[in-house]
């Protein structure tokens, strides 16, 4: 049985294999076909592989998946030996992913499904494309706000767009408003293709009719977070996926002392969002949220009472995808076709 650390680049690849009498050796492969069944020819099913979290990482390891034992795909966020290495080099890169997976002490991180990788990086495009929208209208509303006219920006829709009275604008202004309304007008139009494209590419998944069930949660908020917590079973308890999302606090203890801080945001940047942004909504319809919300607030304000009832809401979500419950009345916590009820999940 070796170790083997992968230091893995757009068009080649360099290992470092440590043998079970820690012995290393290294060698350079081209990341094509013929190298990839090469390097596939010279290891054991028994062997250990580690290589970085990189944009072709998931591919890399479905093509040797079948050759080795065991894929470590590491979090390079938390593996900091690579990145301050005083010497980086592919050779070194590649021999401390080895050392460290020969000791089984690093930091993996999921790879998840193709359907579940496709879905997020549509999700991360939508999201894009309207932080880009609402640039270009934060740009008509000041060009506007300059000549002393006053739009709400809340307002902008295609119809509003297309009715914008550019004329009192000079001839260089008119050239500017155009472009920038053409292009809310393209933006608008694209993010309604990929909002269609999420809701029936979510509505394949497993869980989906499960998390709509949950009053406040959309067919585009399904998407984001089925895409973001990818195989609920990953998860051994509520918590352990709290922590992946990065909405727990962060905790120093030290002699006996324990300090608890603002919450990691160390997960997936939009998944958070779009939960809290659920949690506004579901805290209406839901009783049982509210209260804990109310209850919350008058203790430690809102800021922290939204965060709070968001981890409460993700533990539901957790719990819906785990079991498999469908509600047949959310803000009754009753489940469909079942007796057991949802109101353990506290």
């Amino acid at each position: 049985m070796a170790f083997i650390g992968v230091d893995l680049h757009t068009n080649s690849f360099t290992i470092c294999r440590i043998g079970g009498d820690g012995s290393e050796a290294f060698e350079t492969f081209q990341l094509a076909a013929a190298d990839l069944e090469r390097f596939c020819l010279s290891v054991d099913a028994e062997d250990e592989v580690a290589v970085e979290a990189t944009g072709n990482s998931a591919w890399f390891c479905r093509e040797i998946r079948p050759c080795v034992g065991r894929i470590v795909v590491v979090n390079p966020r938390q593996f900091q030996v690579i990145r301050k290495s005083v010497k980086k080099t592919d050779r070194n890169d590649a021999r401390a992913l080895a050392t460290f997976l020969s000791k089984d002490m690093l930091p993996e991180t999921r790879l998840k499904r193709a359907g579940e990788t496709e879905l997020a990086s549509l999700a991360q495009t939508r999201d894009m494309l309207v932080k880009s929208r609402t640039r270009v209208l934060n740009k008509i509303h000041g060009m506007f706000n300059r000549h002393g006219i006053k739009l709400k920006k809340a307002g902008f829709s295609d119809k509003r767009l297309r009715a914008l009275e550019i004329e009192r604008f000079s001839d260089v202004e008119r050239i500017e408003l155009t472009e920038l309304r053409d292009q809310a007008l393209q933006l608008s139009a694209a993010i309604r293709r990929l909002d269609k494209a999420l809701e029936e590419t979510a509505a394949a998944l497993d869980g989906f009719e499960e998390i709509t069930s949950i009053k406040g949660i959309g067919a585009r908020a399904a998407a984001i977070f089925l895409s973001g917590i990818g195989d609920v079973n990953d998860f051994a308890t509520a918590d352990k996926l709290a922590a992946y999302v990065g909405i727990v606090p962060r905790v120093a203890a030290s002699n006996g002392v324990e300090i608890h801080g603002r919450i990691t945001k160390q997960g997936n940047k939009l998944v958070r969002t779009t939960l809290v942004q659920c949690t506004l909504s579901a805290i209406r319809y839901s009783g049982y949220l509210n209260t804990f919300y109310r209850r919350i607030k008058e203790r430690r304000g809102s800021g922290k009472a939204i965060i709070a009832t968001a981890r409460k809401l993700l533990t539901i979500i957790y719990n819906t995808l785990k079991n498999n419950w469908i509600f047949e009345d959310f803000p009754a916590f009753k489940i469909k076709n079942t007796r057991q009820t949802a109101g353990q999940t506290s």
